[in-house]
């Protein structure tokens, strides 16, 4: 079993509040309940979303069926909380006159969670993300000489926890497949209504061969036969079921560097891959730069994110070609990271990165010195 950054749950948990703990899909967000319910010491439910009783007793606003929902309990937990429409007003009134209660409550899609609980739990709720798992978290299993050993594993077939369990490369093959193929526009596909699944796939292996590259909405819409304002949509929602990340251009002082663009970021190197079905060895690939970049990329948001490293993430390119992979922008102070896979490449600074942004710093990310950078 690999221990989760949240193996815990109850340290999270608080009396009057709603632990939201959001997540892709097959993450392990319902292993990590199962668990932490196994050890409780607090008289819980564990509900899902799917339970049409349960549905409707939340989304009621029903005073009177709500209590009589939590009467008994110290614990409450929701698994797959945003099917239910409006659950945010009905944890609402649960937080409100019960005080002592303990909500958790999961999504693998902030979709309509978020829309759902934002205004209703102001103040009354803590939000965490569970991602597929990191560096950091398998650092407790393997030392850094075992990690740098799995690194190609990595790069290939991520690290969702099926897959890192897996004996076989065809069971990882498998796996993934199985995730592109059956769970991951799930969410989009029932909440939104989303028709055309097939152009959602295209739209993602177009963005999984342009890792690290800017993206043209006008060129993925032509490509796709279908209207800017589609592909916009289509990428929010793909965003806000966290299969892809977006990354936006840094500009403050020169007219010729680039903002209105973005860059995209899969959660997993996987899935990544798994979308374009090459699972092939590192030595046979001509994108071993991209899958580095997105597995360095992510693997520090997690490290952020886990860590509770505050900060803005950019990237920053100029219309002469000079580029940074990832500026983070904490504190007031701007530290500019090119990740290459080739430590024997000499890379140096941008000079108009030193020359416009003086208390800037620069580094290169690559397999001598990543782990310190991510775990």
């Amino acid at each position: 079993m690999i221990e989760r950054i949240y193996q815990d749950l109850g340290k999270l948990s608080k009396p009057g509040k709603v632990i939201v703990l959001y997540g892709p899909r097959r993450v392990g967000k319902t292993t990590l309940l199962n668990n932490y319910l196994k050890k409780t010491k607090y008289k819980y439910k564990l509900d899902s979303g799917d339970n049409l009783k349960t549905n409707e007793i939340l989304r009621s606003q029903d005073f009177d069926k709500i209590f009589r929902y939590v009467e008994g309990y110290e614990l409450i937990v929701i698994d797959e909380a945003q099917r239910i429409p409006d659950v945010g007003l009905g944890l609402k009134i649960i937080v409100d006159h019960h005080p002592k209660l303990r909500v958790i409550i999961t999504g693998s899609s902030s979709l309509d969670l978020s829309y759902k609980i934002g205004e209703p739990l102001v103040g009354r709720k803590f939000d965490y993300n569970l991602y597929p798992v990191s560096q950091l978290e398998l650092k407790k299993q393997w030392n850094l000489s075992e990690l740098e050993q799995k690194l190609e594993d990595f790069l290939i077939f991520g690290s969702y926890p099926e897959v890192l369990e897996a004996k076989t490369v065809k069971e990882k093959v498998q796996i993934l497949t199985e995730i592109v193929n059956s769970y991951l526009l799930k969410d989009i596909l029932e909440i939104e209504r989303v028709k055309k699944s097939k152009t959602m796939i295209d739209l993602l292996k177009l963005l999984a061969f342009q890792i690290g590259g800017e993206v043209s909405l006008n060129e993925l819409g032509n490509s796709l036969e279908i209207d800017k304002k589609t592909v916009a949509r289509y990428l929010d929602l793909l965003e806000q079921s966290f299969i892809i990340y977006n990354l936006r251009g840094f500009s403050r002082n020169l007219r010729k560097e680039i903002n209105k663009k973005s860059k995209y970021y899969f959660y997993d190197n996987g899935i990544r891959n798994g979308l374009i079905q090459n699972f092939n060895e590192l030595d046979t690939r001509n994108d071993v730069g991209q899958l580095w970049e997105n597995f360095i990329f992510m693997e520090r948001m997690k490290k952020r994110s886990y860590k509770q490293i505050y900060s803005n993430d950019y990237f920053w390119r100029t219309h002469d070609q000079q580029e940074i992979d990832l500026i983070e922008e904490q504190g007031g102070k701007l530290s500019g990271h090119e990740f290459k896979w080739s430590e024997r490449k000499k890379v140096k600074a941008p000079k108009d990165w030193l020359k416009t942004y003086d208390n800037a710093s620069y580094k290169v990310i690559n397999r001598e010195n990543y782990l310190e950078f991510i775990v």
